[in-house]
Order: structure tokens, then C-alpha cells, then sequence
């Protein structure tokens, strides 16, 4: 899953935005138009979207209302648009901040490094005998810890949050490895053998990690 999706039709900013972020560690996508956002968000998500309000085609507003429409991510908008109307506008449709250009770097990754702490803080993910515990990456099964990559964490995390749904390969691979990755999709099979190894009383009959033949897996 992208870290950060900078939605910004500046081709000048939106690099050294993204040059700065992955400085810090965040894995980001760039979108430079609201229909690019939302095709790249809804293939392989986003921890949070920073977003430009003036867009070509759909403008920032409509993308996040879609977005805000599906999932609570966190939205800040970034934006020369500093009218009162705007800014309402922006946060009653769940934006989470709107911050005006030209911004300060240093307090924008602030802002964004606080976003992320807090909801690390607050998710905890337990089902049954497992637990996932966000802030520090950690699972347990009956107490105790199990060992895992971060791969590996992310593909629980992704299958437990949508407990009883079917899962596609194609959307699994895309929202773990995402859109650059150079892995194929058996990564994606292997991964799940791993985990089962890990999590099942039987990996071979597994409880949890159910296979939906031909199309792809279900957490039970």
C-alpha cells in the first residue's frame, strides 16, 4: 500500500514534494489529475492523501468527496485557494486540514508525521486468538509473539480489515506491492503460504485464510 498520494497537476511541486517524502521513509504515488487520484487510490490505497484543489477535469473538491465517500483516510489539502468558502467547503466534505501555498516544508512533514502517529496509536486489531497492534508492527497469536516481514504484516492487516470479503490476487498484489513493483504475482501465493505457516493450527485446512479457487482469498 502507498504511503502518501500527492494529488498535484504542478509538475515542478509535486516533485520536490515527493523527493522530500521519500527522504523521510514514505513510500508515494503522484496523481496529476483528480480521475488519476482516484484510479491510483482504489487500486492500491493510501495512509494519506495530500491534495491540490485546482485540477484539470475533476477538480479536488470531487475527488474528496469520492474519496470520503469509501474510506477515512486522511486528507490534507494543499492549496493557493484561501478563501473562507473554499476552506469550508474543503472540510465539510472530511478533509482533515487545508493548509495555503505557499506552505512550510518543515511544518507540513510535522503535520504529517502527527497524522500518522496518532492512528498508529489508535488501531489495534484483534480476531479471535490474533492480534495486530499497528503502532509498533507486532502480532501475537494466544500471547505470544509471532515473528513476521513487513510484507507479511501488511497482507494481515489487509485481509483482517475486510473479514468476510473476497479479495482478488490482483487487488491484494496491487495494494501490497503496488503499481512499480518488479515482483510477480506468485510473491503474492507465497506470501500466504508464510502466513499460514504462521497462523493456522493446519496450514494445510486453514481456519482463517480461506482460498476462493480461481479468484482469490477470504479471511474467516
Amino acid at each position: 500500500m502507498t504511503d502518501i498520494l500527492v494529488v498535484e497537476d504542478n509538475k515542478e511541486l509535486s516533485s520536490v514534494l515527493s523527493d522530500f517524502l521519500r527522504a523521510e521513509g514514505y513510500v508515494v504515488s503522484v496523481a496529476d489529475s483528480g480521475e488519476r487520484a482516484l484510479s491510483l487510490f482504489e487500486r492500491y490505497g493510501a495512509r494519506l492523501v495530500l491534495l491540490d484543489i485546482n485540477l484539470p477535469g475533476m477538480d479536488g473538491f470531487a475527488v474528496c468527496k469520492k474519496i470520503r465517500e469509501q474510506d477515512n483516510t486522511p486528507i490534507l489539502i494543499l492549496t493557493a485557494r484561501v478563501d473562507r468558502e473554499d476552506k469550508l467547503s474543503g472540510l465539510v466534505l472530511g478533509a482533515d486540514d487545508y493548509i495555503e501555498k505557499p506552505y512550510d516544508i518543515d511544518i507540513l512533514m510535522a503535520k504529517i508525521k502527527g497524522i500518522f502517529a496518532r492512528r498508529l496509536a489508535l488501531d489495534t486489531i484483534t480476531d479471535g486468538d490474533i492480534t495486530l497492534n499497528l503502532a509498533d508492527g507486532t502480532v501475537t497469536r494466544n500471547g505470544g509473539q509471532i515473528q513476521m516481514t513487513a510484507k507479511e504484516f501488511e497482507l494481515l492487516h489487509l485481509l483482517m480489515t475486510n473479514k468476510g470479503q473476497l479479495m482478488t490476487k490482483d487487488m491484494l498484489f496491487g495494494k501490497i506491492w503496488g503499481a512499480d513493483s518488479e515482483s510477480e504475482q506468485q510473491t503474492l501465493t507465497v506470501h500466504i503460504k508464510w502466513l499460514r505457516q504462521k497462523i493456522e493450527d493446519d496450514p494445510k485446512a486453514p481456519r482463517h485464510i480461506l482460498t476462493v479457487w480461481g479468484r482469490g482469498y477470504r479471511w474467516e
